[in-house]
């Protein structure tokens, strides 16, 4: 058989060469790329929100911790200046002017500080919650990244991380959640 007028035969690697690669071969490789640069660009993605949503975390836990500091010191200011400043005055008045007897009057007065107390250390436990970096840890487990991401789900599930949250700390009820190693896990 005689060779075909443009000098080659046809068979791949005759002429020393590389055979040329298919187009659909090529068109599979271009696809690959874009494909490997659209996860790279929402790995990046995911990796700022989620810096994002750990710095905002970490605002609210600063936030929170300075408002718990004053929340504390206004409870500790009605539990002993009002008790030695305004109480004193009171006790005065209710012995004197209502003629009730000093040991009821001192009773009352001393109830009323400890419920402003009370209404201070409320406070601040209810400010407190928020240093605990809640939508962090959550997001984290979620990735599979701490103590919770046995008992949260997966990266791709449809349940939200705080729906998970709160059926794991109800289900812990009373009794605290302890992995392997038997610390006991704070809920987020």
């Amino acid at each position: 058989m005689d060779a075909p007028a443009g000098g080659s035969s046809g068979a791949p690697g005759e002429d020393g060469g590389r055979p040329e690669p298919s187009p659909d071969l090529l068109e599979l490789l271009r696809e690959l790329g874009e494909g490997g640069r659209s996860t790279w660009q929402a790995s990046r993605d995911a990796a700022k929100a989620l810096r994002l949503l750990f710095a905002a975390d970490v605002s609210l836990a600063r936030s929170a911790f300075g408002r718990t500091l004053a929340c504390t010191a206004v409870a500790i200011a009605f539990g002993a200046s009002a008790w030695l400043l305004l109480m004193a005055a009171l006790i005065a008045w209710l012995s004197l002017g209502l003629g009730w007897s000093w040991s009821l009057s001192l009773l009352l007065t001393g109830v009323a500080s400890l419920a402003f107390a009370a209404l201070g250390g409320w406070g601040a436990t209810r400010y407190f919650e928020h240093t605990r970096l809640q939508a962090t840890r959550r997001q984290l487990a979620r990735l599979g990244v701490g103590e919770l991401s046995k008992l949260m789900p997966g990266a791709g599930s449809r349940t939200p991380a705080k729906h998970a949250a709160e059926r794991v700390e109800a289900a812990a009820g009373e009794t605290p959640v302890k992995p392997d190693l038997g610390v006991e896990i704070t809920p987020p």
